[in-house]
């Protein structure tokens, strides 16, 4: 009986195994173990690269510490796109309202059509209609001249006397000749305000100083027209000064006076836009909106640098700055619109609180149209900057971008290549139906478009037409001539 054989003694273990970790490989071609087989040094080779880019996968992870200060910088640079949005909106919103309010130019331009509007007009030839009817007492004048019988028709008489008269001082309001007096009014109200506002005048010395917009120049040209129409209502001629120049007399007042033989009050038909007593007040809110205006301004480019500087991802800010654009817009639009309705609350229904809306609402147009822009701006810089990723959504679009551009080139060079081709014979074939349809376009956009310089284009491209389809149809029959040779 034989022993058994003494167990043959383990290999050694390859350094290659004891100095690398345990790697998957692909069965099919790795050796087995259990059946005796050694790896080849092809193999090791193979093993000892698997694990070198592994380590090299494992060194480039960021660790922990860097993703977290990933986090906390985009999350920053989040807050200060959210800031920078929306001090972007309120300085656009104060530079409207100091160029508007605090130049002049530019304020006689804003409020120069109001008094074309409808409604405004309605509303200021109420309020002038009701100030001339107060002062004349045309009731009492119309029961002192009439019989003690018909006395009772004083009532209606009046009142048909003052729609008439509220008519003609609208036509006034809207005329040419008014439009000059409302504009050097508001001129020189502006100027005396902004003299006030900025320390600039020395013509306050009363406690009671006011500055007013005085609708007595109106008055004065109404009157004139109503001393046309209805001569017997002040039972004498008028004569009053012609205004429609824009020079207004100093002493119009006493003028006035004295044609309609009654005392003005001291407030008639004025409206007190600045209160001596307020004079701090004013000088000191002129001089706030002016050092805000430059702090936002300064504070919107310097979160905007902070923000582009701090963000790890700068196209995640500009999707970001875009989107929170349009926020800040539509926010501080809701809240102008707030404000707005309140203040038209306090002012009485009707007639005024119209005429005081379609007043807001043409001086408010300009802001209203940045506030427009702005969103646009932001939604189509968010919109850009996102396509611009490398998102599925993107990535998708920028190709079929791409192959529609490639599609759209082959198509209009084939097209090219077949008009280059027949498009001389045709025109010279269709040479006098072209030239008339030529003229004929020109005749209807010359009578749709009447000014002298849509006319003097109109003549010019009718000339480089006719004379381009004089050249081809000369060309398309000298290729002709060639092909017959």
């Amino acid at each position: 009986m034989t022993s058994p054989a003494p167990p043959s003694p383990a290999a050694p273990p390859d350094p290659a195994d004891v100095a690398g970790p345990a790697t998957v490989t692909d069965p099919a071609t790795t050796a087995d173990p259990a059946a005796g087989e050694q790896p080849s040094a092809e193999e090791l080779t193979r093993l000892r690269a698997e694990v070198a880019t592994l380590r090299a996968e494992l060194d480039r992870r960021p660790s922990r510490n860097r993703t977290a200060g990933r986090t906390v910088r985009r999350t920053i640079a989040a807050v200060l796109a959210a800031f920078a949005a929306f001090a972007l909106v309120l300085s656009m919103v104060g530079l409207w309202g100091a160029r508007t309010t605090l130049n002049t130019d530019r304020w006689v331009a804003t409020v120069a059509p109001l008094p074309r509007d409808p409604a405004v007009s309605a509303a200021v030839a109420e309020y002038a209609s009701t100030q001339l009817f107060e002062v004349l007492d045309v009731e009492q004048r119309l029961r002192t001249v009439l019989p003690q019988q018909a006395a009772f028709v004083a009532g209606p008489l009046t009142g048909q006397i003052r729609e008439q008269v509220r008519k003609i001082v609208g036509n006034v309001l809207q005329s040419d000749r008014f439009q000059v007096v409302w504009t050097e009014l508001n001129r020189r109200v502006h100027q005396r305000v902004l003299a006030v506002v900025e320390g600039d005048s020395d013509i306050l010395q009363a406690r009671d100083d006011r500055i007013q917009i005085d609708l007595l120049p109106l008055i004065n040209q109404a009157l004139r027209e109503v001393s046309d129409e209805l001569p017997t209502l002040f039972g004498k001629q008028i004569t009053l000064p012609d205004l429609s120049s824009g020079e207004i007399p100093v002493n119009l007042r006493e003028r006035v006076q004295e044609q309609l033989g009654v005392t003005l009050p001291a407030n008639f038909a004025q409206f007190t836009v600045y209160d001596a007593g307020k004079l701090w007040a004013a000088q000191q809110a002129v001089a706030t909106a002016k050092r805000d205006l430059a702090l936002f301004a300064g504070a919107t480019i310097i979160l905007l640098i902070c923000a582009y500087a701090i963000s790890p991802g700068r196209r995640r800010t500009t999707v970001q700055l875009g989107m929170w654009l349009v926020v800040a817009a539509v926010a501080v639009t809701a809240i102008l619109r707030a404000v707005r309705r309140e203040l038209l609350a306090q002012v009485p229904a009707g007639t005024y609180r119209d005429g005081v809306d379609a007043a807001m609402t043409s001086i408010f147009s300009l802001l209203r149209e940045r506030g427009t822009q702005i969103i646009w701006i932001g939604a189509v810089l968010a919109v850009l900057a996102y396509l611009a990723g490398p998102g599925r959504v993107p990535v998708w679009l920028r190709s079929q971008v791409a192959r529609g551009g490639r599609a759209t080139g082959r198509v209009t060079g084939h097209g090219a290549r077949v008009v280059a081709a027949h498009a001389p014979g045709w025109i010279t074939t269709h040479l006098d139906p072209l030239r008339i349809a030529g003229v004929v376009v020109a005749a209807i956009l010359a009578l749709v478009l009447s000014s002298w310089t849509s006319l003097l284009v109109i003549v010019i491209l009718l000339a480089v037409y006719e004379v381009a389809v004089t050249l081809i149809a000369r060309r398309g029959r000298g290729g002709g001539e060639l092909a017959v040779r």
